[in-house]
């Protein structure tokens, strides 16, 4: 699913599973929202294989980047093992829409924080580094 928001920052959430994948996308998307006329940044899941079992699915990586893509970039938050990897090898073989970058962050949290950042209409490099401020947050 997308949002309104062209210009801004693409956001894809890779997860091992769809409805985790979905889940946070569903969070991200409720968190960022500013009021009823505020932009929403694009974000797709792409969660699982096509099959609907657990994995990483290249196919489901490109398709919800392209989904997403604006122009202005799009940043691939990955939970874990092959999820970053299929990642990464997709930035490697230059698959992905121009702009698009792997964000070091953790998922669910880097994930609201991209999707606020990236609502608010920043560019590519703060929306990735206000993914990777998740990592420092102290829970206790």
């Amino acid at each position: 699913m997308t949002g309104a928001g062209s210009g801004l920052v693409g956001i894809v959430l890779v997860s091992h599973s769809a409805p985790v994948a979905e889940a946070v996308a569903e969070l991200a998307r409720g968190l960022a929202v500013g009021g009823p006329d505020a932009p929403m940044a694009p974000v797709a899941a792409a969660g699982g294989t096509a099959d609907g079992g657990l994995g990483t699915s290249a196919e489901r990586i490109l398709a919800a980047a392209r989904e997403v893509d604006r122009g202005a970039g799009v940043a691939l938050l990955a939970d874990l093992g092959s999820s970053v990897l299929t990642v990464k090898a997709l930035l490697a073989d230059d698959e992905l829409p121009p702009g698009s970058r792997l964000v070091d962050a953790p998922f669910l949290e880097g994930a609201v924080a991209a999707m606020v950042a990236a609502s608010a209409g920043v560019p590519l490099p703060a929306v990735e580094s206000a993914a990777a401020e998740a990592y420092a947050y102290r829970k206790a």
